[in-house]
């Protein structure tokens, strides 16, 4: 239950007269009702207001509840002349800044949720008022088309437009407050969503509003209803901050159990480390003969030594068996590119080519985008092939989409991939590269839009394991992962 539930119930047991206890001492609404049928009658007499026909007497059939005995039903026309708003056109010829104007009420005006109208933005000159409506302080707006039957208690005098009810009491002494509370009710809103027309607008219309019928309490009561309401009110905005509080913990509580998943597995507390598994250190001897290997055979470019770890670039502890590296010790960085769209040659061939677009729809694994290219549109543009098991990162647009390559695959330009040099690596470092996203964005550059370099991008430093370690780190990932897709309500 929300807080809007909350207060809806609240509504509800205060029109059913079970907000506050009854009273035999306040006399009954039967008595109440009768001296506003009076100041109804006087007022007809003085020509102040029209005489109208009778309504429809409410049968037993259509009451939806029981009221207690000192209640009684009534329709709004009962209680309140009801009449629709009007607008000078065009209103810019009657908009005045003048000290003598009249307050132009606009629903534009309102905040969803208010209680009373007390100023206005704008003012209409005298003359306007002849193609509108004139409305006192003590009125009830009703706004009767848009979002409509939003209840309103003025505070100021002024003048309506045509998106506007006025509703004016017959008899000054009626607790305003309360018809607030009842209109704002699930009750009443029910019957409006009843009665409302049009096919685009919804629309209230006055004659069916005056029809509307609700339980009217005497007097006294009205005003114990209103001060209980308000008595609860802050109760009411305390539970709303709690649970707009727990709802932000819930939507956000999946993806902080994944990054402190994630993170947990590079700082090696996922999985214990075992002695027979070896070192980091013998892996990465392994990783750096295999690259001198591809820098022989020119499969790869000698790369500018990069600057040693620190202690102060560290960002945590790691097992003594782990080492930190920077990507490009452990794999070549690959950008890409796009052949010219023009030429048709260089489109639609066999090979899978990727946008940052096309991995907002990818999983873990990635086959292509929704083009491909040809391989003379491939040697005539800055794309490159790379293998299965490459590792594809988003460089730009956004940073951070991350996959791994299921085929040999190219990409655009927006993308900094990371081909490892031993292959068996490529899921960790995968996943790796999604509990290090922060750091990664942290150190991109650029003014209309955020992109890390290729060369920024090599220096990212991740803690290594061992690599029978990667692998049950990776397992490990892999059977909790769908707990936090549980807790988020996405799918298997």
């Amino acid at each position: 239950m929300n807080a809007q539930d909350l207060k809806n119930s609240i509504l509800q047991r205060a029109i059913e007269g079970k907000l506050v206890p009854q009273r035999a001492e306040e006399g009954t609404a039967r008595d109440l009702l009768a001296e506003i049928r009076a100041e109804k009658e006087k007022l007809i007499r003085e020509k102040k207001i029209k005489k109208t026909k009778p309504l429809p007497e409410i049968s037993d059939d259509e009451k939806p509840f029981e009221i207690p005995e000192s209640w009684e039903w009534v329709r709004f026309e009962d209680i309140f002349e009801i009449a629709r708003g009007g607008s000078p056109r065009p209103i810019k010829q009657f908009l005045t800044q003048s000290h003598d104007g009249i307050n132009w009420i606009k629903i534009g005006d309102t905040e969803i949720g208010d209680k009373y109208i007390v100023s206005t933005k704008e003012k209409i000159i005298p003359k306007g008022l002849s193609k509108s409506r004139l409305v006192e302080v003590g009125d009830l707006l009703l706004t009767n088309s848009m979002s409509y039957g939003r209840p309103y208690i003025l505070k100021t005098r002024g003048a309506i437009h045509d998106g506007w009810l006025v509703l004016s009491p017959y008899f000054e002494k009626i607790n305003k407050e309360f018809f607030y509370y009842i209109i704002s009710s699930p009750y009443v809103h029910n019957q409006f969503a009843r009665t409302v027309s049009g096919a685009v607008v919804k629309n209230l219309n006055k004659d069916k509003v005056k029809k509307i019928f609700i339980p009217l309490p005497p007097l006294v009561e009205q005003y114990r209803i209103v001060a209980r309401i308000e008595e609860l009110q802050p109760d009411i905005d305390a539970y709303d901050k709690a649970h707009t509080e727990l709802r932000t913990i819930e939507q956000r509580f999946p993806d902080d159990m994944k990054k402190s998943l994630l993170q947990y597995a590079i700082e090696g507390k996922l999985v214990p480390q075992r002695k027979e598994e070896g070192t980091a250190r013998d892996l990465l001897a392994e990783i750096r003969a295999e690259k001198e290997k591809l820098i022989k055979e020119k499969k790869i470019k000698k790369t500018k030594p990069l600057p040693e770890i620190t202690d102060d670039e560290k960002p945590f502890d790691i097992p003594d068996s782990w080492e930190w590296v920077r990507l490009e010790e452990i794999g070549s960085v690959i950008g890409g590119g796009t052949p010219k769209t023009k030429i048709i040659e260089y489109w639609d061939g066999t090979i899978p080519w990727i946008t940052p677009a096309d991995m907002k729809f990818i999983g873990k694994y990635a086959k292509g985008g929704k083009r491909n290219i040809s391989s003379l549109g491939l040697q005539k543009s800055s794309a490159q092939l790379m293998p299965k098991g490459t590792v594809l990162f988003s460089s730009r647009a956004p940073i951070g989409y991350i996959a791994i390559a299921d085929n040999d695959i190219s990409t655009n330009q927006g993308f900094k991939s990371i081909v490892p040099f031993d292959m068996r690596c490529n899921e960790y470092i995968y996943y790796c590269l999604q509990a290090r996203l922060n750091d990664i964005k942290h150190r991109a550059s650029g003014t209309t839009f955020k992109e890390i370099s290729g060369a920024e991008f090599g220096k990212t430093m991740i803690p290594f394991p061992p690599l029978a370690e990667q692998h049950r780190i990776v397992a490990r990932i892999e059977e909790l992962l769908p707990l936090c897709r549980q807790l988020a309500g996405e799918p298997e």
